[in-house]
């Protein structure tokens, strides 16, 4: 075997592919605003191997919830703790309005139900701490919902980026977008009620900050510049933040929600060779490419050369979400530590609003700065 195909290899587990399991779980669904619970709800019911029986759900929205019950057959629920009081219920996936996170865990904290909670964590460093201390007080499984953690090219990045076959790394790029904001129609969307969420940046930028902390860990501070550039009615919509790690390397995450088309996502810059990673978001990924395009390449110094990885990439964005539900089903069985601890939810969480930090006073912000905390 060629010695550049073996840093790979520790990824050979397909994460779509789970197996039989004896072990099944009753989950509950809390809230389907956030779009991404639908396809785990989807690849769940045509996949029954994995070991997930949605059974209830509940929305303060009734038509979300009636949708729900079309498409996934769940008992419907008009009161969450109605929900959370059923003894069917082993746990539950919190997927509402990013400004009721916070009171939801905490109910489902209480109850004893394992927890799947959709990104960001919270709005605010406050809401964060309390989903941290109901977690930590209860004992219950958690984990977040990241599908970047568990995307398999991804997950080759990391291998490279540790396998030390590249070197130091000296700099880190992740470009991610999505073409919303050209949606007609879409400030109406309850992303941009602020009683109800932020704006997009911490809605969508987290998934490439919490991208950067899980290659990286947590940094010393950010720069950042966000702008509103297409419609002002819907914030926030072109970024740009850089992570400084103390000696380096130092990580960019740009974001455009304005995107129609791209190509590249990943960047990584080191002293023996170059990593690329192509087609990894909705701008990318869902536009035409060239037949065979490569997703995953990376050079190296000592063989003068590209090689591309053997993982390919996904048809469309649907299918990288959708391949969040195999790790979902193997932490809710216990199988697997979560994808995401609660206490890196919050890191990531503090990551993203030290970039508002940021662009509120024109200055690098310090990780630890308090000025996060009243954002």
């Amino acid at each position: 075997m060629d010695e550049r195909q073996k840093v790979h290899k520790t990824f050979e587990k397909d994460h779509s592919a789970v197996r039989t399991a004896p072990l099944f779980v009753n989950l509950g669904i809390l809230g389907f605003a956030h779009g991404h619970v639908n396809a785990y709800c989807t690849r769940w019911r045509e996949c029954p191997e994995m070991g997930i029986n949605i059974v209830a759900g509940w929305d303060h929205d009734a038509t979300r919830l009636e949708k729900a019950v079309t498409d996934y057959g769940v008992r419907p629920y008009t009161e969450a703790d109605a929900l959370l009081a059923d003894p069917n219920v082993q746990a539950v996936i919190i997927a509402a309005e990013t400004s009721l996170h916070a009171d939801l865990v905490e109910r489902a904290a209480a109850a004893g139900k394992a927890i799947v909670l959709q990104k960001p964590m919270a709005l605010t460093l406050p809401e964060a701490d309390r989903i941290v201390a109901a977690v930590e007080r209860s004992g219950v499984p958690f984990t977040m919902a990241w599908q970047m953690r568990v995307d398999p090219q991804n997950m080759q990045i990391k291998a490279l980026m540790q396998s030390g076959e590249l070197g130091r790394v000296f700099m880190v790029r992740r470009r991610h977008g999505l073409s919303v904001h050209l949606w007609p129609n879409f400030e109406q969307m309850w992303h941009f009620n602020p009683a109800l969420n932020r704006d997009i940046w911490v809605d969508d930028a987290a998934h490439a900050i919490d991208f950067i902390l899980w290659l990286l860990g947590e940094p010393e501070t950010v720069t950042a510049e966000i702008v509103s550039l297409h419609d002002p009615r819907v914030p926030m919509d072109n970024g740009i933040a850089v992570f400084r790690y103390p000696g380096g390397p130092l990580a960019e995450v740009s974001c455009s929600f304005v995107c129609p088309a791209m190509e590249n996502t990943v960047e990584v810059i080191a002293e023996k060779g170059s990593i690329v990673q192509n087609y990894g978001d909705p701008p990318s990924c869902n536009v035409p490419r060239p037949a065979g395009a490569c997703g995953l390449k990376w050079y190296t110094v000592a063989y003068k050369n590209w090689t591309c990885s053997d993982i390919p990439s996904p048809a469309n964005h649907g299918e990288r979400i959708a391949g969040l539900a195999g790790p979902l089903a193997e932490f809710l069985r216990g199988e697997c530590p979560p994808i995401a601890t609660v206490e890196e939810g919050r890191a990531a969480l503090r990551m993203t609003l030290a970039c508002y930090a940021s662009v509120r006073e024109g200055r690098r912000v310090r990780l630890d700065d308090p000025a996060i905390a009243q954002v």
